[in-house]
């Protein structure tokens, strides 16, 4: 993946407009969609049983957020991978504080082991708690928080990627994409992005837009992210204009720009 690649990803996403199912947490909803919409997807958040049969086959792709867990919210995700999977829908797993309770952490390894066409966005911590004792080394998160660097996620990212044949992405100062055995680096994005509520899992939001053109990695969606978060900061006294300028950033980010400011570096095996 380059840069050009991710240029003509972003342009494909406008094109197509594609619909992207989210089954995300009350926190982030609002983010999540506002983050699609600028970006030029169409977001759908849908929660019901009752209708997740029909909403499945006219998707691009499905996003399951567990941010805000329960016993209701489980029976809905297992319900949506089983449905993406009998209509070869991808499915993107973002496990929201992963490791800090059993639930998260029992939820998160059983939607990852059911889904078929599978990528992972995550902090650090979460990677590493979702590996669990394959990783070697013990997750530092705290609730939601990432305590762990993504270097220090690594052979956990690379087991993940093996073990259920998925796209891993982790997130953090530096950006690591495990993608079919190459380690891609985004060194993009700005220190004020973790103030704001809900970044990660709007990334999360728009990999599943990227998902449904056929960007499948997981890079196209980090890197919008990061230079998006880069324009924004410079307008941003704190958080708050962060969150608003992000949004302007992704509705106007343009070749131009990404060309300019994207970091991205390729290790293949």
């Amino acid at each position: 993946m380059n840069t050009k690649q991710i240029i003509t990803a972003l342009k494909a996403v406008r094109v197509q407009k594609p619909l992207v199912l989210n089954i995300t947490n009350f926190v982030v909803m609002n983010n999540s969609a506002n983050g699609l919409l600028a970006l030029g997807a169409s977001p759908i958040m849908a929660h019901s049983r009752d209708e997740l049969a029909e909403l499945v086959p006219l998707v691009g792709a499905v996003v399951i957020n567990i941010g805000t867990l329960d016993s209701r919210w489980i029976e809905r995700m297992v319900m949506a991978v089983d449905l993406a999977n009998r209509h070869g829908k991808p499915v993107v797993l973002d496990p929201v504080g992963c490791g800090a309770s059993s639930l998260r952490t029992h939820t998160s390894r059983r939607l990852a082991s059911q889904a078929e066409r599978l990528i992972i966005r995550a902090n650090a911590s979460e990677i590493i708690a979702l590996a669990g004792e394959q990783a070697g080394v013990q997750a530092q998160g705290r609730g939601v928080d990432a305590l762990d660097g993504t270097e220090a996620a690594l052979a956990a990212g690379h087991y993940l990627a093996g073990h259920y044949g998925a796209s891993v992405v982790i997130s953090g100062e530096t950006d690591i994409i495990i993608h079919e055995s190459s380690e891609i680096r985004l060194h993009n994005g700005h220190p004020m992005m973790p103030f704001v509520t809900g970044t990660g899992c709007t990334l999360s939001a728009l990999t599943g837009a990227f998902a449904a053109v056929g960007e499948g990695s997981g890079v196209a969606a980090t890197a919008v992210m990061g230079v998006a978060g880069e324009v924004a900061a410079e307008n941003s006294p704190g958080p708050g204009s962060l969150q608003l300028n992000l949004l302007d950033a992704l509705y106007r980010l343009d070749a131009d720009t990404l060309d300019r400011r994207l970091k991205i570096k390729v290790n293949t095996p």
